[in-house]
């Protein structure tokens, strides 16, 4: 695959950290109406909170979407928690996937075990169940299958979801489709393989829609199915970076079009554990890979072992591409993501393509 770009260059003059805004994730989509949609997770009170980003670096505004469902962040052992990751705005919609785990992060064996879709017909004013009824937090004993997009899978895949990111609100596909990815479980071997799925965009809260990636083609097209269970893995990442304590999480990927350059943009990331047992215990690995294809192959460009933006104690974690922050040249764009060292909150900076 060519695609001329060699590398990336993080410019670490240009950090932003929004220290009021803390909580983590960031997961984000460009809506019609010019403004980015981001999720925040465990900060201000909420589990999960919608903002919309409104203008440019080096100062977006923060606006909050008022009729989002609470998730409110105290608990109890009959609260179930839902996390936002993947987003999706498209046509006045936005979908987003609600990662639940197997039971409360306080008992042993915690880890992700689905994930719950919900979505708003009119941008953010009303929100509704992947059913159509209104939205409830179901309990831990009422999830199951029939209530949630994903849930107790083959291997625990599909518990945490990303989807791919085409420009202001999806106008840069080209053949109808959305497409998710996801690590394919929760333990070293697993969780650093990618798997994803596609669904025709009108059908995002249909499941029975939905087509799992099987493999890639010597034409560059790739096989689908229907049947989770015949999923294959789009791609490995390094192994030695998915933590066994405290709820397994990592590799959990951003994706982005970058249409300038006519490239897929994938930025993953690695939890620092030492001999894979607990949370951030050293730097986070980070990387970049390009591909021609939403399925690859997937061609690294960077890859960091000790991820330090800024700050020498960094424990840096979950980067995101923001969609509409690429310059339009395709040569530069800004990544967000948390440090969980001293900057629990929301960051970014400038990112330069380094193109030959």
């Amino acid at each position: 695959m060519e695609t001329g770009i060699v590398g990336i260059r993080r410019l670490d003059d240009t950090i932003v950290r929004y220290q009021n805004f803390n909580g983590d994730n960031w997961h984000m989509s460009w809506a019609a109406d010019d403004n980015q949609y981001t999720l925040l997770c465990d900060g201000q009170g909420f589990n999960t909170r919608l903002f919309k980003l409104a203008g440019d670096p080096p100062a977006p505004r923060f606006e909050q979407i008022p009729a989002y469902p609470k998730l409110l962040t105290e608990k109890a052992p009959n609260v179930n928690r839902y996390y936002g990751f993947g987003i999706l705005a498209l046509d006045s919609h936005i979908y987003h996937f609600l990662s639940t785990p197997n039971h409360v992060f306080e008992q042993p064996d915690a880890r992700f075990a689905g994930a719950k879709l919900i979505f708003s017909p009119d941008n953010g004013a009303t929100w509704k169940n992947q059913d159509g009824s209104p939205v409830q937090w179901e309990p831990w004993q009422e999830r199951s299958a029939a209530n949630m997009a994903f849930f107790n899978e083959p291997g625990e895949c599909f518990s945490l979801l990303s989807i791919l990111q085409m420009g202001k609100n999806y106008e840069l596909n080209q053949d109808g489709y959305v497409y998710v990815y996801s690590p394919n479980g929760n333990t070293e071997g697993t969780m650093n393989q990618l798997v994803m799925f596609r669904v025709p965009k009108g059908k995002l809260c249909d499941r029975g829609a939905y087509e799992f990636f099987v493999s890639g083609g010597a034409d560059g097209g790739a096989a689908w199915s229907k049947d989770i269970r015949e999923r294959g893995v789009v791609h490995t990442f390094a192994a030695g970076w998915v933590n066994r304590k405290v709820h397994p999480y990592s590799w959990h990927p951003c994706v982005v079009y970058n249409a300038p350059l006519g490239v897929y943009m994938l930025a993953n990331w690695g939890m620092g554990t030492k001999d894979g047992v607990d949370w951030f215990q050293k730097p986070s690995y980070l990387g970049f890979w390009v591909a021609l294809k939403p399925w690859g192959p997937w061609r690294q460009i960077h890859e960091e072992t000790e991820w330090k933006a800024g700050n020498p104690n960094a424990r840096s974690y979950q980067p995101q591409i923001s969609p509409k922050w690429i310059a339009a040249d395709g040569k530069s764009f800004w990544l967000v993501w948390t440090d969980w060292a001293g900057h629990y909150c929301f960051n970014m900076q400038k990112c330069e393509v380094i193109v030959k």
